[in-house]
């Protein structure tokens, strides 16, 4: 099966190859001139736009003067909608797939047209562009030799601890999405399951006006934002790998419980305070500290 590119190489020239294709559209994720030349070609010559919200893609259409035929294709009709357009592919129409902002598919609608329009031998082609994750982790700061992106974080905060709890020893960067409104909450779970010290970056609006990068510990990045009082626009969270650390003197030869017994007596504070400094000793969140001391109750 040819690609586009041998399609067109084949025929000499810049159009869209014979035969149907649904070519998945990385649109801006802001800045409306972060769109490649081909992106604007293809969205130009396809017989149709499935689109995740029309009136959010029409301006982008509108801004290049760009008239193709637009249809909604979203999470609540996708079911439906992606049986329809292969029917239309199969008939031998070319139909660009986009969404709002970013690459489709990727924490996105998408999916389903996608695996269907291949079960279905029909050529589906990648048209690259931009991606909120991959803008915010280059120019985060953390490694990027190695990561994983695991999309939004889970909105109930159980399985959100569960989660971040998971990544605890992770020796590679980890980068999700999340809601403006929830940020403050998960921030707060970074420091008590992964510790106050771990290192984050918050990409905030990323390619837009308002741009923003918050880099340094949880602890320091929650506060401030705190003092902001409400968080808005598109964010991305990074986590730092875990640090590797050298065994301590005094937390390597005697039990939680020991050592917060230890602090508690020779520095005269409470249990609480004991916990914290174990757990900043051992490289522990406050959490599974507590738990250990619990258990030697």
């Amino acid at each position: 099966m040819r690609t586009e590119l041998q399609i067109e190489a084949a025929n000499g020239r810049g159009g869209l190859g014979p035969g149907s294709a649904l070519y998945l559209v990385a649109t801006p994720i802001g800045n409306l001139e972060d769109i490649t030349l081909r992106a604007l070609r293809v969205l130009k010559e396809v017989d149709l736009i499935a689109c995740e919200d029309t009136r959010q893609t029409q301006k982008l259409l509108s801004h290049y003067g760009i008239q193709t035929r637009t249809v909604s294709y979203h999470e609540h009709n996708e079911m439906t909608k992606a049986a329809e357009l292969v029917v239309d592919l199969e008939s031998g129409a070319k139909i660009a797939l986009v969404t709002d902002a970013g690459m489709p598919g990727i924490s996105d609608p998408g999916f389903r047209l996608i695996a269907l329009a291949i079960r279905h031998h029909v050529p589906v082609v990648p048209i690259p562009g931009a991606s909120a994750f991959l803008a915010a982790l280059v120019a985060s700061g953390l490694p990027t030799d190695s990561f994983r992106f695991s999309g939004f974080l889970p909105a109930k905060s159980g399985q959100r601890r569960k989660l971040i709890e998971s990544v605890k020893d992770s020796p590679r960067t980890q980068v999700f999405y999340e809601a403006p409104h929830r940020l403050l909450e998960t921030l707060a779970d970074v420091c008590e399951v992964l510790g106050n010290d771990r290192h984050v970056v918050v990409a905030r609006e990323v390619t837009k006006l308002h741009e923003e990068f918050l880099r340094g510990r949880a602890s320091e990045v929650l506060e401030q934002l705190k003092a902001r009082g409400e968080v808005r626009g598109e964010v991305t969270l990074l986590i730092a790998k875990a640090e590797s650390r050298e065994p301590r003197a005094e937390s390597s030869s005697v039990s939680v419980a020991q050592r917060v017994r230890e602090i508690m007596a020779s520095e005269r504070v409470d249990e609480k305070a004991a916990l914290k400094k174990v757990a900043k000793e051992r490289g522990i969140g406050k959490s599974e500290a507590y738990r250990e001391w619990q258990r030697s109750k």
